[in-house]
């Protein structure tokens, strides 16, 4: 059978690229995941499982919180991303959050960023976490919503941001080709309801101009610029166009906002 994310997901975290997306994603929302995450609690000797762990940033940071009488999960299909030997309180495990059952521990904390939008099985995936979670445990899902706001250049000013969009709109159509739900951060607060969580809440960050919205749109393009060549989306001297108009630094970047949501169980 395949897994989840073997062949659906488009963003390859063996691709050279990747690191580069992972250390945009730190800059852009870390902040805003790191602000939820204290509201909710977080102290020393609590239980925490990062779901689709990706990068380190997150990990490192919970691993500080919790301190050495607590535990950190990182789990991901893919675990290249880490490079060396984790340290007391942390454990990383491959683990396929849309097929395999969730761990046989439970959490205080269980969260995902920017990972239930790419599984097949959402709904499962979404299961197994709160499963996870203890007697009045925390939850904070945390996923882009590319059909709200679905420019990269809002500011449509003339032919490198009508480009820069074109090219954005062949990115969106290969991840709906590979099961992406465009749209699935705007339903996050009612599927915690409906799957019985209390207290349940939500907000939106939406990076509108930054250095890293550059950084990861030149990341991103790198990754799938085969792609979006083999499907007729672009041409090779439309992306190399693109990818010097990003350079020059002049457009404002966006990214897709971040929804995130966050309840108890």
């Amino acid at each position: 059978m395949m897994r989840s994310g073997e062949h659906a997901y488009l963003l390859d975290n063996r691709q050279p690229e990747a690191g580069r997306r992972f250390d945009a994603f730190s800059v852009l929302f870390d902040p805003t995941t790191f602000r939820h995450i204290e509201r909710l609690g977080i102290g020393s000797g609590w239980r925490c499982w990062e779901v689709g762990a990706g990068g380190t940033s997150v990990v490192s940071w919970l691993a500080r919180k919790v301190g050495p009488t607590g535990r950190v999960l990182a789990t991901d299909i893919d675990t290249s991303w880490q490079t060396a030997t984790p340290r007391t309180p942390v454990e990383v495990r491959r683990h396929d959050i849309g097929l395999d059952e969730p761990p046989a521990e439970s959490f205080d904390l269980v969260h995902a960023r920017l990972v239930l939008v790419h599984v097949p099985d959402r709904e499962r995936a979404l299961a197994s976490m709160i499963r996870a979670l203890r007697p009045g445990g925390r939850l904070l899902v945390e996923d882009a919503d590319p059909a709200l706001q679905p420019l990269l250049c809002p500011d449509e000013a003339g032919p490198a941001q009508q480009l820069a969009n074109r090219l954005r709109h062949g990115f969106r159509s290969l991840l709906a080709e590979r099961g992406a739900d465009l749209g699935y951060g705007r339903r996050l607060p009612g599927l915690l309801r409906a799957a019985g969580l209390r207290q349940v809440e939500a907000d939106a960050y939406f990076p509108l101009a930054s250095p890293a919205c550059t950084a990861l749109e030149t990341a991103t393009v790198g990754q799938i610029r085969e792609r979006l060549v083999t499907a007729g989306l672009a041409t090779d001297d439309e992306i190399d166009q693109h990818l010097a108009n990003v350079a020059e630094g002049t457009m404002d970047l966006a990214t897709a906002p971040l929804i995130s949501a966050w309840g108890r169980k």
